[in-house]
C-alpha cells in the first residue's frame, strides 16, 4: 500500500463533532472540529440536534481534508467513534429525526427505569446486558421517545422508524442516507450500551425489547468493531471505506493500547471513564461498575471491561465558567487552583444527574460542602479539579476489589490531562502513577485503528503497540496519611449528596 494514504476518524462527541487525519505511526496528520448546541428543555433533560450533527461531521470533514490538502484518495478507510447511550430515532424514508437526540447525561427517564425495574429492582437485566438499570443507557430513551411523541409508537411498529446511536446516526448518513439506502449497523460496543444486547451472543434480547416497547424492525444490525460496512456514498469521500466503529471509551482504550487483559485507561472528558480489559471473560462486577464490550475485531473473539463511569468531570469546569462565571476559559481553573496549597476545606461533588459508578443513585444532587469564611475562590477552582481525582479514586477502588488484581498504573487521555496540576493530584490520591501518551487524542485513534486493521492499513495489535509512547509520568509524592485523610472527607461529602430528589420531584 503507497505510504500517501491516512486514515480519517469521525469523532462525535458530547460537545463537539471532530474529524482527524492520522498516519501509519498513530500522528496526527489534520484536524477540523465544530462545537454544536447543547440543549436542555427542563432541569435534567439534555438534548442534541442530530441534524445539526450530521451537517457539522460533514463540515469537519472537509475542513480536515482541506487543512491537508487531502482527497478521497488519501483516505484508506474511515472509522467512527461516538459519545454512546445518545439516542436518535428517524424515519427511514425522509432521513428526519422525529425529536432531537436523547442524551447521555439526561435523567428524564427515571420513571420508565422504575417502571421496568419492578418488584425485581434496578438489577433485572444484570445478568443478561452487564449493566443495571439506570436512565444513562439507550433503551429506555427510544422507549420515552415512543411513548411520548405523538403519533411515532405507530410509525414504530408500522416498520417506518429507525433507532440508532450516534454511531448508527452517522454511519446511515454517510453511507447514503434516506437517499441512497444507507447502511443501517452499529457495532458490539454501542450496542452493549443500550440495555437491550445479550453480552454472551452480542444479538438483541427480544424480551427485553418487547418489555421496553422497542419493535425489532427499528434496531440496527450488530457487527464487529472492525470490519467494512459500506462505502461513503455522497459528498468528497464518495467510494472510500467505512470501517471501524467504537464507542467513545472503548476507542480510547484500543487507541491507548490497552489490548492485553489487566491493563486499564481512565479517559478525563465531558465525563470520566475508566475501562479495564478483562480478556474474553465478562466478568460480572459486584462494586457498582458496568460489565461491557470492549472491542471485537473481525471474526476474532471478543474482548470484555470493566468499566466505571464518572458523569461529571470536565463539565463541571465548562458549568463554572459558563453558569457561575468564575473563569472565562478552561486552562484559568489550574491557574486559580495554583494559587492555594490545598482546598481549604473545600470539596465540590458535581451529582448534577445523579451518581454514576460506583453509586448509581438517581436521587443524588450536587453540593459543595465544608465552607468557611477563609474559602476563596481558589480553593473552589481546586475543589473543582479535585473532585473529578476522588470519584476516580472510587472507581479504581471497585475496579481492584471486581478484578483482585491491583492496578499498577494509569493511562491517561482526554482534554483534561493537560492539566498537570490534576494529574499530580491524581497519581498522590490514587497512590499508583499516572502515565500520559505521546498522542493524547486516543479516541479519535482507537477508532482509525479500528478502521485500518480492517483494510490492512495496519497489520495487527502489534504495530499499534509499537506506535504507544509515554510522553509525561507522574508519581505520588503524597504520604498514605494524608491521603486517607483527604479520601476520608470525601466520601463524607458523597453522603450529603444522596436522597435530595423526592419521589414527588419530577
Amino acid at each position: 500500500m503507497a505510504d500517501n494514504t491516512y486514515v480519517l476518524a469521525i469523532d462525535q462527541g458530547t460537545t463537539s463533532t471532530r474529524a482527524m487525519i492520522f498516519d501509519r505511526s498513530g500522528s496526527v496528520v489534520a484536524v477540523d472540529q465544530v462545537e454544536h448546541e447543547q440543549i436542555f428543555p427542563r432541569a435534567g433533560w439534555v438534548e442534541h440536534d442530530a441534524l445539526e450533527i450530521w451537517e457539522n461531521t460533514r463540515r469537519v470533514i472537509g475542513g480536515a481534508l482541506a487543512k491537508a490538502n487531502f482527497n478521497s484518495r488519501n483516505i484508506s478507510a474511515v472509522g467512527i467513534t461516538n459519545q454512546r447511550e445518545t439516542a436518535v430515532v428517524w424515519d427511514r424514508s425522509t432521513g428526519q429525526p422525529v425529536y432531537n437526540a436523547i442524551v447521555w447525561q439526561d435523567t428524564r427517564t427515571q420513571k420508565i427505569v422504575d417502571r421496568l425495574g419492578g418488584d425485581a429492582g434496578p438489577d433485572r437485566y444484570k445478568e443478561t446486558v452487564g449493566l443495571p438499570l439506570a436512565t444513562y443507557f439507550a433503551g429506555p430513551k427510544v422507549t420515552w421517545i415512543l411513548e411520548n411523541v405523538d403519533g411515532v409508537k405507530d410509525r414504530a411498529e408500522a416498520g417506518e422508524l429507525l433507532f440508532g446511536t450516534m454511531d448508527t446516526w452517522v454511519l446511515w448518513n454517510l453511507t447514503g442516507g434516506a437517499e441512497n439506502d444507507g447502511v443501517h449497523v452499529t457495532d458490539v460496543t454501542n450496542a452493549s450500551r443500550t440495555m437491550l444486547m445479550n453480552l454472551e451472543t452480542l444479538e438483541w434480547d427480544e424480551q427485553i425489547a418487547a418489555d421496553m416497547g422497542i419493535p425489532l424492525s427499528m434496531l440496527p444490525e450488530i457487527r464487529s468493531s472492525s470490519e467494512v460496512y459500506g462505502e461513503c456514498k455522497p459528498g468528497i469521500l464518495r467510494g472510500t471505506p467505512v470501517a471501524g466503529i467504537l464507542g467513545d471509551q472503548q476507542a480510547a482504550t484500543f487507541g491507548q493500547a490497552c489490548l492485553a487483559k489487566g491493563e486499564a485507561k481512565n479517559t478525563y472528558g465531558t465525563g470520566n471513564f475508566m475501562l479495564l480489559n478483562t480478556g474474553t471473560e465478562a466478568v460480572p462486577s459486584e462494586n457498582g461498575l458496568l460489565t461491557t464490550v470492549c472491542y471485537k475485531i473481525g471474526d476474532q473473539p471478543t474482548v470484555y471491561a470493566l468499566e466505571g463511569s464518572i458523569a461529571v468531570t470536565g463539565s463541571l469546569v465548562q458549568w463554572v465558567r459558563d453558569n457561575l462565571g468564575l473563569i472565562s476559559g478552561a486552562p484559568e481553573i489550574e491557574e486559580l487552583a495554583r494559587k492555594v496549597d490545598d482546598n481549604g476545606g473545600a470539596y465540590f461533588v458535581p451529582a448534577f444527574s445523579g451518581l454514576f459508578a460506583p453509586h448509581w443513585r438517581p436521587d443524588a444532587r450536587g453540593a459543595l460542602v465544608g465552607l468557611t469564611r477563609y474559602v476563596n475562590k481558589n480553593h473552589i477552582a481546586r475543589a473543582v479539579l479535585e473532585s473529578t481525582a476522588y470519584q476516580t479514586r472510587e472507581v479504581l477502588d471497585a475496579m481492584n476489589a471486581d478484578s483482585g488484581v491491583p492496578l499498577a498504573e494509569l493511562r491517561v487521555d482526554g482534554g483534561m490531562v493537560v492539566n498537570e496540576t490534576l494529574m499530580q493530584f491524581q497519581a498522590d490520591i490514587l497512590g499508583v502513577d499516572v502515565v500520559r501518551p505521546k498522542v493524547a487524542e486516543t479516541t479519535a485513534l482507537g477508532a482509525a485503528y479500528a478502521a485500518g486493521l480492517a483494510v490492512d492499513y495496519w497489520q495487527n495489535e502489534d504495530d499499534l503497540r509499537a506506535n504507544w509512547g509515554e510522553d509525561k509520568r507522574w508519581t505520588p509524592q503524597m504520604s498514605e496519611d494524608q491521603r486517607e485523610k483527604y479520601y476520608r472527607s470525601w466520601k463524607k461529602a458523597v453522603t450529603k449528596t444522596l436522597d435530595w430528589v423526592d419521589d414527588d420531584v419530577d
